[in-house]
């Protein structure tokens, strides 16, 4: 049921954002590289210890699918927090970048390379300096050239799409992975946070 609200239809947006995002999901679903997901999984799983990068919006996707890596059993650390210990040449870095080019992951991610870690890059952007230095690059598409960008931006700002559909992504790995490893709910729950 719509509503007016200062002459404005109510819930108009909210269904095309709605129908935006759930187009950018089988955008996802059709064009994932599969070959790419088992690349990762196996990074992953051969990985010393897992490190994440994300920033702005991205970190917080970065500290999301880090948690759930936790739970699934991983050694797993987020960048720059306190507690992070230093990379070695047998730990792989997860660098999240809608464009690729953002500084501190690329820099981040070059140090990283430079120890000789593995470098798995989710990104918008398979030019970009990010996906140029990586092992395996996930291509996540934001906004999409059939959108108009101004219409697209009145409802989505800035990266909102290409953050949305990396979180769908990387829990569809984690449910992935969760499958490969016969993991249940209940696995999971038990390495969960109890200290809150």
């Amino acid at each position: 049921m719509k509503i007016k609200y200062a002459g404005i239809m109510v819930g108009e947006t909210l269904i095309r954002f709605l129908d935006v995002v759930s187009e950018h999901i089988k955008n996802l679903k059709d064009h994932i590289e599969l070959h790419k997901v088992e690349e990762t999984i196996r990074l992953i799983d051969t990985s010393n210890a897992i490190f994440v990068i994300g920033a702005g919006r991205s970190g917080y996707i970065a500290r999301a699918f880090a948690m759930r890596l936790m739970h699934l059993g991983y050694s797993v650390y987020v960048v720059g927090e306190a507690v992070t210990p230093r990379i070695r040449s047998d730990d792989t870095l997860i660098a999240i970048s809608g464009s690729g080019e953002t500084t501190s992951v690329v820099n981040i991610s070059k140090k990283a390379k430079d120890i000789g870690s593995k470098l798995v890059a989710i990104t918008g952007n398979k030019n970009s300096s990010l996906a140029k230095m990586s092992d395996i690059v996930v291509l996540i598409k934001g906004k999409m050239k059939s959108e108009r960008d101004e219409a697209l931006s009145q409802l989505a700002p800035l990266g909102t799409m290409f953050e949305l559909t990396a979180m769908i992504f990387l829990d569809a790995l984690v449910a992935e992975i969760m499958m490969q490893k016969h993991l249940t709910e209940s696995d999971l729950e038990a390495r969960h946070a109890v200290l809150e």
